[in-house]
């Protein structure tokens, strides 16, 4: 694969948290003022998360993966800010986000994709329904300037929503959602709006470089004001983060250390935006509610697709300290019928989500307005509810093949005692081919993946992440063609069929709500995406070979 003529700037992920220092945010953590982002310890895990989805983007065997050419510019860019034109940039986005996220369990950076995709369809839509062509030019040149300055955006998109009985112009405090307060507004001689209100549980929002600011839920004519859809650099006049820590930092858990928390998490923020200024070319929208609920499914359908990748990686680190773990106390799951069980039960939850992500993106769709791919959303939904109902599985099976050693073990400081230290080595030891302190590293692992507070973090966000359950089992069933079912066993029970056995030729009937989502099959040009694009590219294996997942 050539590199393009005129390569964006990909930065490194030194140069990520240098960056960083060119922003001032009003960030608090713990009660406290941060002054410097990049500096601040409780944020370091989440920064050095989002640092390797740099680093990975400059390495010559994750290359094809983590970059792409950008099709609007000629330029190769990282792939979390790449707009997808092809099943094949599904996949390797889906690849990709894997690939990081085995690594920090979480490299958060990946919703600035989901994002941009998102209004780059919505902004088509728009410019179709008023005949021009302004909102799509707005957005490619603010698209080609992330791409150049390679920048992480975090997504401001949960409201507070205050009483969810009540629509956001019903809300006796409006700040409960973001809105527009000011139309036209001047600020150093130049026009915009002025947007006020709060968005909850921004993904990284301390240490990112701006906000994408998207409505959280389909908007009506009165709700017009809440209709907004715009950029805000994070150190804007007027906007106030109230942070949490990422991972645990510097902190041990109560048999051990944070063994994997301590360098990689993530952190969320409340991001209060008081009477915020934001130009004209950072507005995508303001006021057109009627392509709120457009946008809000695009993102959750993109988004819920890469959280399939995220989790998988989250799988894959489960999958191999489990079978550490099993070594490490003697046993050979290959040969151990309860061991073998609980392991196969593990990997195939992991790649049964998987899969779905990897179906979703063969039968993606070009935008009707646009280029842009869409993951098909029945799939997107499925892999995303079956990994947020089975983390619970995933971390209960890492229980059952670890013992109950994980969180049965003497701290960490027992291990430099001079009076106990020799003594738990030599007691503490079961495979005599596995050293004690190997043994007691990787169940300290598994206890901070499963068992401490990252392991609960972990299961929340699964379970949370990118809508509830219940919304994803509303988009399944409101996608998915049961019509076409319908159909099928009218066809077999001869009803609605002509005399010569044929369809008949009266047409079907929008009334019956039973059929009303139909579709072509999943087996013809017109029902997925046509055969024989460019794909996937293997990635090379330290010892040789390829992996097209690992």
């Amino acid at each position: 694969m050539n590199a393009p003529l005129n390569p964006a700037a990909l930065m490194s992920g030194q140069d990520f948290r240098e960056s960083l220092r060119r922003y001032h945010p009003t960030v608090y953590v713990d009660g406290r003022l941060v002054d410097s982002v990049a500096d601040e310890r409780a944020f370091q895990p989440g920064i050095n998360a989002i640092a390797l989805t740099y680093d990975h983007a400059l390495k010559t065997q994750y290359e094809p993966v983590m970059t792409a050419v950008q099709h609007t510019s000629g330029k190769r860019v990282n792939r979390f800010s790449h707009i997808n034109t092809s099943s094949g940039d599904l996949l390797n986005k889906l690849e990709a986000v894997r690939l990081v996220c085995q690594e920090t369990g979480c490299a958060q950076r990946y919703l600035t994709h989901d994002a941009l995709n998102a209004i780059a369809q919505v902004s088509a839509r728009i410019d179709d329904a008023r005949g021009t062509r302004e909102n799509s030019g707005r957005f490619t040149e603010y698209l080609h300037r992330i791409q150049d300055q390679d920048l992480t955006l975090g997504v401001a998109m949960t409201d507070a929503k205050g009483d969810r009985s009540k629509r956001p112009h019903e809300q006796a405090n409006a700040d409960s959602y973001v809105h527009i307060v000011e139309r036209n507004a001047v600020h150093n001689g130049v026009r915009g709006i002025v947007i006020s209100g709060t968005k909850a549980i921004v993904t990284g929002a301390p240490y990112v470089h701006e906000l994408l600011v998207m409505p959280c839920r389909n908007m009506g004519k009165e709700d017009a004001d809440f209709s907004v859809c715009c950029a805000v650099p994070l150190d804007a006049p007027g906007l106030t983060i109230i942070a949490r820590p990422a991972g645990r930092p510097g902190e041990k858990l109560e048999h051990g250390e944070a063994l994997f928390s301590r360098k990689y998490g993530q952190s969320t923020g409340v991001c209060i935006f008081d009477r915020v200024f934001v130009p004209w070319d950072n507005v995508f929208y303001a006021g057109e509610w009627e392509h709120s609920s457009h946008l809000t499914y695009s993102y959750a359908t993109h988004h819920r697709h890469s959280c399939i990748g995220a989790r998988a990686g989250f799988g894959d680190l489960l999958i191999g300290a489990g079978a550490l773990m099993c070594e490490a106390n003697g046993f050979d799951p290959g040969r151990e019928t309860h061991l073998r069980e609980q392991m196969v039960e593990l990997i195939t939850i992991t790649e049964s989500f998987f899969a779905c992500g990897v179906a979703a993106s063969v039968y993606a769709k070009a935008d009707e307005h646009c280029e842009v791919f869409m993951p098909e959303p029945v799939f997107s939904n499925i892999g995303k509810l079956l990994l947020a109902t089975k983390i619970y599985d995933m971390h209960r099976i890492a229980h059952y093949v670890s013992g109950g050693l994980i969180v049965a073990l003497p701290g960490p400081d027992e291990d430099h005692n001079p009076a106990t230290a020799a003594r738990l080595a030599d007691v503490l030891r079961a495979n005599p081919d596995v050293p004690y302190e190997q043994r007691i590293e990787t169940a300290r692992f598994i206890e901070d993946l499963t068992a401490g507070y990252q392991g609960g973090w972990y299961s929340t966000i699964s379970l949370h992440g990118g809508g509830s359950p219940a919304a994803m089992k509303q988009e399944i069933y409101r996608n998915y063609p049961v019509g076409s079912k319908v159909e099928l066993v009218e066809r077999i029970l001869e009803r609605g069929v002509g005399a010569d056995g044929s369809p008949s030729a009266a047409p079907h009937d929008p009334t019956r709500p039973i059929t009303r989502n139909r579709q072509p099959g999943k087996c013809c040009d017109t029902g997925c995406t046509a055969p024989g694009q460019p794909v996937m590219v293997d990635l090379p294996l330290p010892h040789g070979g390829t992996d097209r997942s690992r």
